[in-house]
């Protein structure tokens, strides 16, 4: 009887809590319904409908011709809102559409299509993701023509969803020039320097959440478009990018060298056509992932480049003459404590202050500069800042580095800081600044900003034009600039650079060996570059190479840096007509009475021609669509003018409208010049061509 007491006591305990869980429950509901029912209706909206960015295209990005360096192509997600079209169309069109799906995505039968469709639209889903895969805007136009597709969004549910992604053009070339901008808005390069301009500005849009975490658009009238991001035109030139480019890899690649960079700049105007940096990986592999031409990553102590800073601050604070002796002694000299070094082990002697200059000896110029200012080293330092090499040059792109020049109150500052900085050591300047008095010297004196981005544009319309800026009127003297360009161009006549010395056309600079430290101790490591400009008659270019800790026996400037600068120059002086000193030309008239002059052409035009002037004419095999005229007795024997597919065309003796047909047809943009025929063209025959490339042919 008391265990049926108890069981029945249990039981109506365990029926009473559950009772008041109950009620608990019902309470709860209520106060959420009517109490807080409010806000959580809408945190409900909140987390289903909101407000969502619309991105804005991206602005393209120009070389100096107009050719693509980065733009942003359309793709889109293919959706359906399945509900939309009514039933004879989706009768009618769903086998048919479901076949075209299967053929152009290749991943499902179109059984598969046709149900995954048809539940989706019993099922009343409002939006479908047909396929994963982005299509691009020739595939969306196709799709827009196939059944339900056709009928449009409002009565077919048809959902193309545009996604733009950045595409290069010409791929790895200038990679890290142009640059990127990644989610997080952080970035290198001309896209994160002008990601403000190239950005444009994000739209907005309402959203839907709908299942499987999908979000639609709703598009009513609280919808605001998005406005197209600014193009920037930059002064690269593709032609010589990929000269640079290629030349500073191979020597990189043949002295296993752990970093390097080109840039080429133009004397007068401060525009960089071409700036190169590349970085070991592994083994024999390089790549764009820093800027050492002008961050921090290429900030070094940089040699006997900056010897021409020196040699410039003796000129123009005392009365020092090229001609002027200079002890070098047995190549070894000292400093306080310190022992200075010459490259040639005997030592070079008694030299004059030119060959000092020509032949590097670090002993000839450190001891000169200690004579004049070692009482007063400010002043060395004064005349290092009015060259412009201690302050930030103010570069278009972000990440430049800022210079360290020592000064004669700072805590490291000794005895032996001022010869060892005349001779380019304990200071820091990047490439770029270097090249920045170079370009001055070649500039007559004037020392003007160099830039990157000429012009910010809408469509042909210029926004903004960036001009070039004078940092300095004039370095120094006429008198000392005389002396410094003889001293240059005597580098590479006679001195440490005699191996790039050409009789064709005249380069001006100075090699750069500058031994690297480690743990406080000079290690045989070596930063090796070469800074100058050509022709040096006539400057046009401006060009410093750097190339860091080669290997092997070859570890000077002028074994590893100056044949770089070399093989750019080359390459540029070949294809730029303006540089070539013009060749008289002897006119040959025709034979009267035999034939006129042919020189080649299309062949069918010129068959036709020379039939109906009844000129004999004939092929020494089967000729091509163009060849060439051989004068043979008295007919005319067609040879045949190769066209090598990639390569660019010989376009010698070809009339002007042949001409852009044949340079067009292979890729080429064409600018001429003349009357008559071609004579000359700026790319040699043969030669690889760069997509997008401008030939300058002359014709005569």
């Amino acid at each position: 009887m008391n265990i049926k007491r108890s069981i029945v006591l249990r039981v109506r305990v365990a029926f009473l809590v559950i009772l008041l869980f109950s009620f608990a429950i019902i309470g709860k509901i209520l106060y959420i319904q009517f109490v807080d029912g409010d806000k959580w209706r809408k945190l409900a909206v909140e987390n289903l409908v909101q407000f969502r960015k619309v991105k804005a295209t991206r602005g393209n990005i120009y070389s100096d011709n107009g050719s693509l360096l980065a733009t942003s192509l359309p793709f889109y997600k293919v959706a359906i809102d399945p509900r939309i079209a009514d039933d004879k169309v989706f009768k009618d069109g769903i086998d048919s559409l479901s076949r075209f799906l299967s053929a152009f995505f290749k991943d499902k039968s179109s059984l598969e299509y046709k149900r995954k469709i048809q539940d989706a639209r019993a099922k009343r889903k409002q939006y479908l993701v047909i396929n994963r895969k982005m299509i691009n805007f020739q595939a969306k136009k196709e799709m827009a023509t196939w059944p339900i597709f056709r009928e449009g969004r409002s009565k077919g549910g048809v959902i193309f969803e545009k996604v733009d992604k950045r595409f290069r053009p010409f791929s790895y070339l200038a990679m890290r020039t142009v640059g990127f901008i990644n989610e997080d808005n952080k970035g290198a390069g001309l896209e994160y320097s002008f990601h403000r301009d190239l950005g444009g500005t994000d739209g907005e849009a309402l959203f839907m959440k709908i299942a499987g975490g999908e979000w639609k658009p709703m598009h009513d009238e609280s919808e605001v478009r998005p406005k197209q991001g600014i193009d920037i035109q930059t002064t690269i030139n593709i032609n010589m990018q990929d000269v640079a480019e290629s030349s500073l890899l191979r020597h990189l690649t043949a002295h296993d060298a752990d970093y390097g960079c080109v840039v080429l700049m133009e004397v007068a105007t401060g525009e960089i056509k071409a700036i190169a940096n590349l970085g070991k990986q592994a083994p024999g592999v390089y790549a764009e992932n820093y800027n050492y031409a002008v961050g921090n990553q290429g900030l070094t102590d940089p040699g006997s480049t900056f010897k021409l800073a020196s040699v410039i601050a003796l000129f123009e604070d005392s009365n020092i003459e090229l001609e002027d002796s200079v002890e070098t002694g047995t190549g070894t000299y000292e400093f306080y404590d310190r022992l200075m070094t010459d490259s040639k082990p005997e030592g070079y002697g008694t030299i004059t202050f030119q060959e000092a200059f020509e032949k590097s000896s670090n002993i000839g110029i450190s001891r000169k500069v200690n004579e004049h200012f070692g009482l007063n080293p400010q002043k060395y330092i004064d005349y290092i800042h009015s060259l412009g090499l201690a302050d930030p040059i103010g570069f278009q792109m972000h990440g430049e580095a800022k210079p360290f020049i020592k000064k004669p109150t700072d805590r490291t500052w000794s005895g032996i800081s001022l010869p060892w900085m005349s001779i380019g050591y304990e200071l820091k300047i990047s490439p770029l600044q270097t090249l920045m008095l170079y370009n001055a010297v070649a500039n007559n004196g004037k020392m003007i900003k160099p830039i990157i981005v000429k012009e910010t544009k809408l469509a042909d319309k210029t926004l903004q034009a960036y001009e070039t800026e004078v940092v300095r009127e004039k370095i120094c003297s006429d008198n000392t600039l005389a002396k410094v360009k003889k001293m240059l161009e005597g580098v590479v006549e006679r001195g440490t650079a005699n191996n790039i010395n050409n009789t064709i056309y005249k380069i001006a600079g100075k090699t750069g060996t500058a031994q690297k430290i480690k743990n406080g101790q000079y290690i045989r490591d070596y930063y090796c570059s070469f800074a100058g400009y050509f022709p040096a008659d006539k400057p046009k270019y401006s060009c410093i190479v750097v190339i860091d800790s080669p290997k092997g026996y070859k570890k000077y400037g002028s074994d590893v840096a100056a044949p770089v600068f070399k093989e750019v120059a080359d390459k540029i002086y070949a294809t730029d007509l303006d540089l070539h000193q013009p060749i008289a030309r002897t006119k040959v008239s025709p034979e009267i009475g035999v034939f006129p002059v042919i020189k080649g052409g299309y062949h069918e035009d010129l068959n036709y021609l020379c039939n109906e002037l009844g000129i004999s004419n004939h092929s020494f095999k089967e000729a091509d669509e163009w060849v060439m005229a051989k004068a043979v007795n008295n007919a005319v024997m067609w040879q045949q003018k190769e066209l090598v597919q990639g390569a660019v065309p010989d376009g010698t003796g070809l009339t002007l409208r042949d001409a852009y047909y044949v340079f067009e047809n292979a890729g080429l943009r064409v600018r001429h010049v003349g009357h008559g025929r071609v004579s000359r063209q700026s790319m040699p025959p043969g030669a690889r061509i760069v997509k997008g490339s401008t030939i300058y042919i002359e014709l005569e």
